[in-house]
């Protein structure tokens, strides 16, 4: 992983996106303290409803009131 400082990092943005997308991870820092992290931005599918439809059922009394000792003990 490379360190460059946040002047570096101003100077040469477009160099530094290069090696990120390349798949290299890029530190920066003030001084010797990193403070930000460069790595490439990851495209994941958009997820789709219903996938699991069929494959479990909500119980009629998903909403019904906790039992008195088990609300007792959320109380502690």
């Amino acid at each position: 992983m490379a360190k460059v400082n946040v002047h570096e990092a101003k100077t040469h943005l477009s160099r530094l996106l290069a090696r990120v997308e390349a798949g290299e991870e890029i530190v920066i820092a003030k001084g010797d303290r990193p403070v930000a992290r460069l790595v490439p931005y990851i495209l994941r599918p958009r997820r789709r409803f219903g996938l699991d439809q069929g494959r479990f059922a909500v119980p009629e009394d998903f909403d019904a009131p906790l039992p008195k000792d088990l609300l007792e003990a959320f109380e502690r």
